[in-house]
């Protein structure tokens, strides 16, 4: 596609060149006068035939170049391109501007230099104003941003809910190798916790493809794996999964091209790598790790804990008794019945977390029971 488009590039340039430069040719020869010559079909055959010879050398360092500038574009972070574009054109119309009160003039420099002078000056400033204020710029899209997400929700009373993007919130949350070999990020979108959009870079796309492809057994499952829980995501459609098609060539690593992406496009790592969560964090980019949430959702109690609970009430089972923590949950506590309605030390045996909440169960410290059952 790019050879195509720098051919046809060049071919309109050997069309206007042909049309513009070869009647002064003719005239120079001494052969304007002669119409098989000198005539609009035969100058543009020539510019193009110019053209294709020029082709044959430049088109492919062109190509090269500008491969370099769609890799080197494609690693930028949008807002740069666009504040420094927007800049930049801003620059060129206030040159453009001035060089009206000197473009009339017959002296050479005023009417051609020193508007290309100006030119060169005000671009770039623009360039330098939109590369070193981007704070600015983000802030200003992020409030343009947000009065635009203003919606009506409540059609009932009629009435209206904003909702607004903070500091706190990021769209975008990048994927990395052990998060979806893992698995349990497919169990977290389900449960309607993630929001934003789920970015999987090609390099860890890749990753997960050799690691899917090693000669060796426990590799190659867990590689598979990976594959199987990022199609899951994409078929289920809980959250939108897209493709991030830039590299770093530079950087070997994996993680340490992650990290410079979530650089770029503002965004957050989702992982469970504890070694790629330290070098985010010393790099001030914001992390959610899958182990650090399991590990805050795990139980208050673990089994051996003693407690003072006050049973309130018969169980479901024979002999059980029922208590509660300050927070609700419910414990269910053996031959709990022979203690009802008195404080009693218990042993924490065991603790079931369900879609309900917490079940904690219990038995009493001292054997003896410090209520005969009634017969």
């Amino acid at each position: 596609m790019r050879k195509i488009m720098i051919k046809v590039v060049l071919a309109v340039l050997g069309i206007g060149a042909g049309y513009t430069f070869m009647p002064p040719v003719w005239l120079l020869i001494g052969l304007s006068n002669h119409i098989w010559f000198n005539n609009f079909a035969v100058n543009i055959l020539i510019g193009l035939a110019v053209m294709h010879i020029v082709s044959i050398f430049v088109t492919e360092p062109l190509e090269r170049l500008i491969k370099r500038l769609e890799n080197n574009l494609a690693q930028q972070n949008p807002y740069v391109i666009i504040s420094t574009s927007l800049s930049v054109v801003v620059g060129l119309m206030i040159a453009a501007l001035i060089s009206t009160l000197v473009s009339h003039s017959q002296v050479f420099l005023l009417n051609t230099v020193i508007p290309i002078v100006l030119m060169v000056i005000f671009g770039y400033l623009g360039y330098f104003v939109g590369r070193n204020h981007l704070d600015f710029f983000k802030k200003l899209m992020s409030s343009r941003r947000q009065r635009t997400e203003k919606k009506v929700e409540d059609l009932d009373n009629a009435s209206v809910l904003e909702r607004k993007t903070g500091d706190n919130f990021h769209r975008l949350k990048l994927l990395d190798t052990n998060i979806l070999i893992d698995g349990r990020i497919y169990d977290l979108v389900n449960t309607g916790f993630i929001e934003g959009t789920l970015i999987v870079p090609n390099f860890v796309l890749y990753e997960l493809q050799y690691i899917a492809d090693s000669a060796d057994s426990i590799k190659r499952v867990r590689g598979r794996r990976g594959l199987d829980i990022l199609n899951k995501l994409r078929a289920d459609k809980k959250v939108p999964v897209e493709m991030y098609e830039g590299d770093f060539d530079d950087i070997q690593e994996v993680d340490s091209k992650l990290i410079k992406l979530a650089k770029l496009l503002d965004a957050v790592v989702v992982t469970n790598d504890y070694n790629l969560n330290k070098v985010s964090e010393f790099q001030n980019v914001e992390v959610l790790n899958v182990n650090a949430l399991a590990k805050a959702l795990k139980p208050r109690v673990v089994p051996g804990e003693k407690m003072t609970v006050t049973v309130i009430k018969n169980g479901t089972e024979r002999q059980q008794g029922v208590a509660y923590l300050d927070d609700g949950t419910m414990i269910v506590v053996e031959d709990g019945r022979y203690y009802l309605n008195n404080p009693i030390e218990v042993v924490v045996t065991s603790a079931l977390q369900t879609d309900a909440g917490r079940m904690i169960f219990a038995k009493p410290v001292h054997s003896t029971r410090g209520i005969k059952e009634k017969n």
